[in-house]
């Protein structure tokens, strides 16, 4: 007699799931250092600096973080 499968069973890892590595870790510990500092250059009153390293924290090293 052959065993019922169980949800368990039928569930299967994602071929595409994402598989964080530790340069994963350094680019989004690296993002998340260049937004804080271009955070404090705003607070500072740096209107070129700050919105460069916003712009590339938050559109290049953290995407890059999560995807690579």
């Amino acid at each position: 007699m052959a065993r019922k499968p169980t949800p368990r069973d039928t569930v299967a890892a994602a071929p595409n799931s994402l598989q964080f590595s530790a340069i994963n870790l350094v680019l989004l510990l690296c993002g998340l250092g260049v937004i804080v500092a271009g955070y404090m250059m705003l607070a500072g009153g740096s209107i070129v600096g700050a919105p460069l390293l916003l712009v590339l924290g938050y559109a290049v090293l953290l995407p890059l973080g999560i995807i690579r």
